[in-house]
């Protein structure tokens, strides 16, 4: 059995704290937008996702990124561990940092980096020498790759229990990165829309547990899903565009991984930029007329919370587990005039009861050709 277990989740984003307020959010259509207000600049959009202090009261001020991330993470880490039935990071698990770099001790961290795993490890009951620490950055894809690569760690027998944590603040240097770029959206992110104009930036904090199916089944724990295929491409014969072909292998790896030839639903990476929305559905268009006559539902949660960056997964995975416990489609916030679709192809403008929950694609993609898909399958309800 390739399948490892999802035992929990964690998540912060703007439209509160905790899972059920995403996933309750994400179905009312709720857009989590307001006016940028941690730092100035002379940017062509002022539009954010931020957390508001009603959501996360223990969030450090603004003016200190690096801090504020460390403390979202922190949050949606010991929620996963909640959520997966365990009182704290058991000794010899894995731990994934999702992040730009490395955090410091001090907690003087630079806008640029993660959490400090020290501190980190020691508020969830270990230590570092009863954990194995890896940071991983793939830039957007950066959550994706982490789950794909803790799949494997746990798959190969290293170990049977894993945790993947990171986050995502609001920052001058980051957002400024997405300007020079001219990829954020004035008016706010509109995925699948004919008149999307590109991205919103959001922050927030996001882990899941991976574990064994094996422990899984000594605890008597039932999964909310099982991670049962992976597929993590780079591709770099492009910079910032996405390639279709790039995205087609990355869903094909991951069906074939799972040994999946069916997809019920494809949460996508859709940010709400021209060329990104259209290459994605193109090989979704193709991927679905390869697996057959039913038609696959797509949609995006990037026009409710904004762009989460190298953290974007980790909201892309509550939205499958949400949508393989209870079978329902999300729909894709702001999403008002539909661009065109390639036959087989069906974009979710609001929230509508599934005609099967069983397997679920997730795309998450990132500048310099970082391209992840994952397969999630329901664990019953």
């Amino acid at each position: 059995m390739n399948a490892v277990a999802l035992a929990g989740t964690g998540l912060i984003t703007a439209l509160g704290s905790g899972p059920h307020a995403f996933w309750g959010g994400l179905l009312r259509g709720e857009r989590a937008f307001g006016e940028l207000t941690a730092f100035e600049g002379d940017f062509r959009s002022r539009t954010v996702a931020a957390v508001p202090p009603s959501a996360f009261p223990a969030a450090p001020d603004r003016t200190t990124p690096g801090r504020r991330k460390h403390a979202m993470a922190l949050a949606a880490a010991a929620q996963a561990l909640r959520a997966a039935g365990l009182p704290g990071l058991p000794a010899g698990a894995l731990v994934v940092l999702v992040s730009q770099a490395p955090g410091t001790a001090d907690g003087t961290a630079r806008e640029f980096t993660g959490p400090d795993p020290a501190a980190l490890l020691a508020a969830l009951g270990s230590s570092p020498d009863q954990a194995a620490v890896v940071h991983l950055s793939h830039a957007c894809a950066s959550a994706a790759f982490a789950a794909s690569f803790a799949r494997d760690w746990l798959l190969s027998g290293l170990g049977d229990t894993a945790l993947v944590v990171g986050a995502s603040a609001l920052n001058p240097y980051e957002y400024a990165s997405m300007d020079v770029v001219r990829t954020l959206s004035p008016g706010g992110a509109r995925p699948f829309d004919t008149t999307r104009d590109g991205i919103t930036v959001g922050e927030g904090g996001g882990a899941f547990v991976l574990e064994t199916a094996a422990r899984a089944n000594r605890r008597g724990h039932r999964p909310k899903a099982w991670l049962s295929g992976a597929a993590c491409l780079v591709d770099s014969t492009q910079a910032v565009a996405s390639e279709p072909a790039a995205i087609r292998a990355a869903m094909r790896g991951a069906l074939e991984d799972a040994g999946v030839g069916r997809v019920d639903y494809v949460h996508a990476h859709a940010t709400g930029t021209a060329q990104g929305d259209a290459a994605e559905v193109e090989a979704v268009g193709e991927l679905a007329r390869e697996l057959g006559p039913h038609p696959v539902p797509v949609s995006s949660h990037k026009g409710a919370v904004g762009h989460l960056l190298h953290a974007s997964a980790f909201p892309a995975l509550v939205a499958a587990v949400g949508f393989l416990r209870e079978a329902r489609l999300p729909g894709t916030p702001g999403l008002r005039a539909p661009l065109e679709v390639p036959d087989g192809v069906v974009t979710v403008r609001e929230s509508t009861a599934a005609v099967r929950a069983e397997h679920v694609l997730v795309n998450s993609f990132g500048f310099s050709g970082n391209n992840a898909s994952l397969v999630l399958s329901a664990a019953g309800r």
